[in-house]
């Protein structure tokens, strides 16, 4: 199935971490925003990172709370062929432009939630000079990390 990216990116001129994913799941799309799937660990991370309830938010106050602490926030596909929510399914990719977020904000590095975003981030734009960092999926389909696993390399990068 043939799927576009259905969201604009969250940042602002403040913006120093830009976070990017692969695509938005199925169950973020229904939900009308980025990793709003029950199991997903994004946001519960972010939430002990910052101590703040971050999970409990509704969307207007997710996006306060990602400009507040200076992250930006989108994915690295634009639309692609994809079985259900799948990375390892992801066909004919083709990649975001990233240049307007990369222009207008002071990005210092780049985090990746996940290979397949990375991957295809890598290949796009090789000639983007910052420190990439790629992080596990927060996704509940990569049970080989911990929650405390995630917590420990994603909170490193996020403070």
């Amino acid at each position: 199935m043939r799927k576009s990216h259905p969201f604009v990116p969250i940042f602002d001129s403040q913006s120093r971490i830009l976070i990017l994913g692969s695509l938005p799941s199925v169950v973020s799309c229904e939900k009308g925003f980025y990793y709003m799937h029950p199991s997903n660990r994004f946001w519960k991370i972010l939430e002990e990172v910052f101590q703040e309830p971050v999970t409990t938010y509704p969307i207007p106050q997710k996006k306060e709370f990602l400009l507040r602490n200076h992250l930006a926030l989108y994915d690295v596909v634009k639309s692609c062929e994809i079985d259900h929510s799948k990375d390892q399914t992801i066909r004919k990719a083709k990649v975001t432009d990233l240049q307007k977020i990369l222009r207008e904000a002071p990005i210092e590095k780049i985090l990746f939630n996940g290979k397949k975003g990375y991957d295809l981030f890598c290949k796009a734009y090789s000639d983007v000079a910052l420190p990439l960092v790629l992080l596990p999926s927060t996704s509940a389909a990569n049970a080989q990390y911990s929650f405390d696993d995630l917590l420990r390399l994603w909170q490193k990068e996020l403070k």
